[in-house]
């Protein structure tokens, strides 16, 4: 069954030991969350190339899903991985490239907006917007207008980043891993995924053999199309399977809710 890119804090966390914390692995997701993983196919980065990839944790600082920062306060996440949450549950972490690091800056939020119109990631509107109480001293990314749709060409290269696991139900990435897919055509996602393909609001990227693809973990985390903010990682058919590429919102539809909430 199709899932969403993150493990649920629903489901039981594993506690690790420091010794095992770079390979500390999440407990199995709910039916509701079939099982990904981080960045498959990719290599290791740092947030020193990446300073707006920003953790999102629980309030022990257990890193569930990705974000990007826009502005000093403001992070763009996916709307699943706040359903549940309160400020009080959650903390967003920046400049810190390894999951077992306690460097960087960690802040707390204080607003949590998801789309309005969100139900569940295959029916669209996957998309939140976390106000921190304090600025991140970090450089944020740029995102997609909602006039710039020609950035989703087939074929485009993109970039996707995340801790997430490195094969499907595999263990999280301790470090910041990256990697290049292409666009994927809005007819081939159609084929993949049916009904469940949302034109409108969904972008696919990846390779029609698989291999390299987001995960369990890298739910939230940018697609990025020239550098900027183009796409939120949100769900898939597991994770890097051949036929099968992964689903992430369409930013541009949403730039404008996006912008209202970075002004407001």
């Amino acid at each position: 069954m199709f899932g969403t890119r993150r493990v649920r804090k629903t489901a039981a966390t594993l506690v690790a030991t420091a010794a095992a914390a770079a390979t500390a692995l999440l407990a199995a997701p709910t039916a509701s969350a079939a099982a990904p993983q981080p960045v498959v196919g990719g290599t290791t980065t740092t947030t020193t190339a990446y300073p707006f990839m920003m953790q999102i944790t629980d309030a022990s600082q257990n890193q569930f899903c990705g974000g990007t920062l826009v502005a000093p306060r403001k992070v763009v996440t996916a709307a699943h991985c706040m359903v549940g949450e309160t400020t009080g549950s959650v903390r967003v972490v920046g400049g810190r490239t390894y999951l077992n690091g306690t460097n960087g800056t960690v802040g707390k939020v204080s607003k949590i907006w998801i789309n309005p119109d969100y139900s569940d990631a295959t029916n669209g509107d996957d998309v939140a917007v976390l106000t921190l109480s304090t600025s991140m001293p970090y450089t944020p990314a740029s995102y997609v207008s909602s006039s710039q749709t020609g950035v989703y060409a087939a074929g485009t290269t993109a970039r996707i980043l995340g801790w997430g696991t490195t094969s499907e139900n595999g263990g999280s990435s301790n470090q910041l891993r990256t990697a290049t897919v292409p666009i994927v055509a809005d007819s081939s996602c159609r084929s993949s995924y049916g009904s469940d393909f949302v034109q409108s609001d969904m972008v696919c990227a990846g390779y029609t053999s698989g291999g390299v693809d987001t995960c369990q973990g890298d739910s939230g985390g940018p697609l990025l199309i020239g550098g900027a903010l183009a796409g939120i990682t949100s769900w898939g058919e597991g994770c890097a399977e051949a036929g099968y590429p992964g689903v992430y919102t369409r930013l541009a539809t949403f730039s404008d809710l996006v912008t209202a909430q970075v002004n407001s």
